[in-house]
Parts: structure tokens; sequence; C-alpha cells
């Protein structure tokens, strides 16, 4: 589906017409130029690659300034294929926040933020054993048994143990777009997305 590169600004939140006071998240959408156009012919697939966020040309390999100068544009510190892009385009085009309006519907793909090692407990939503009388010590937030001992004398995959919790990609489906502001290439999405603040987030309709 056709849609954009943006940065995580923060959260706020705005009245609605009924006076409901509603949770929002504030994106920097683009714009986004076009570094590449893929085609049946060519690439045996439609789709744009677009380029977000100015970069130094000493931070860029020697093949990645020549991909940037065969498009004719200025280094991109972030690259994104999209397909669905109705019109034509060439490298070079700009893309911005007006290619959203408002009361759409979007899925946004970002890196959630980093929880570190943790437990059970906070990272599945264990109980815990409950019973801390009777020579419990220390075991309200332990997972319990986690395989048999005589078959299958093996603990399975994807038993639910601690471990690294968050830093993974997430996709948050069907937010809606409350207000598109495009002087400031600004998109207001209603409720929260993944990442930090100033975290790269991709916005497809």
């Amino acid at each position: 589906m056709p849609g954009l590169l943006g940065k995580k600004i923060g959260m706020t939140s705005v009245f609605s017409a009924d006076g409901k006071n509603v949770p929002c998240t504030v994106i920097e959408v683009g714009p986004c130029v076009v570094t590449q156009v893929k085609t049946v012919a060519t690439d045996g697939y439609d789709a744009l690659q677009l380029g977000f966020e100015e970069q130094k040309e000493k931070h860029c390999t020697q093949p990645e300034l020549g991909h940037f100068k065969k498009a004719g544009v200025t280094p991109k510190r972030h690259l994104a294929e999209f397909k669905g892009f109705d019109g034509q385009y060439a490298p070079g085009d700009t893309i911005g926040v007006d290619l959203f309006t408002e009361n759409d519907f979007v899925d946004i793909a970002g890196i959630s933020k980093g929880k570190g090692f943790q437990g059970v407990v906070k990272r599945h939503g264990f109980g815990g054993v409950g019973q801390t009388t009777h020579g419990q010590h220390n075991r309200l937030r332990a997972p319990g048994s986690i395989g048999a001992c005589s078959y299958p004398a093996k603990v399975f995959k994807g038993t639910r143990m601690a471990g690294q919790m968050g830093n993974k990609q997430v996709t948050v489906q069907n937010l809606q777009v409350l207000k598109v502001i495009p002087e400031n290439n600004v998109l207001v999405i209603k409720g929260s997305i993944p990442g930090s603040k100033g975290s790269i987030v991709v916005i497809e309709k």
C-alpha cells in the first residue's frame, strides 16, 4: 500500500466535536523523495523507493552515493519501498503529507521501546505462584514448571520464559488520522504508536 516515512514527535490530546478528550500522537511525515522507481520490466514488480531525512556524504558508502547520484538526489538517511502509488513518479520527485487526508485509516510500523531482560510476570503476564505460605521462599514471580523431566526430557521451543523484552518491530493497524497539517508536514493520529520520541516509523494507507 502507498505510504511514507516519518518521525514520532510525541503525544498530546485534542478535543473531539462532541467534547471528548482524545489522546493522539504527532508525527512529522516526509517530505519523502523518490530515490528509485521499480517496474515489472526491470525488477519484476512495481514499487517506489522513498528516502527520508538528509545525511552527510561522509556517512554513506560508495555504492549508496552512486545510487543517490543516479537518482539525482542528496544522500538520505532512511530508505523504504512502497507499492500501490497512483500516477507517474520519477526519481527526484517529492511526496508530502498531503498523501493522507483526515479520517483516513493507516497502519503504522515502528521499533518498540526496549525494556531489557524481564521476567515472565512483566513479559508474558504470568500471575506468579500465588501461594506465599507453607515454606514458599522468593517464589511469588517464578514461572513454575517449564517441562517434564522424563518426557519430553527437554524444553519445547517457544516456551514462555524470561528474556529480552521490546526493541522489536511492531505494527499497529487501523489508526485514524485526526488532522493533517501540510505546512508543518505533521500528521495527528488517534491513539499511540510504537517507538520512542524521535524514532522512525512507516505509515501506510
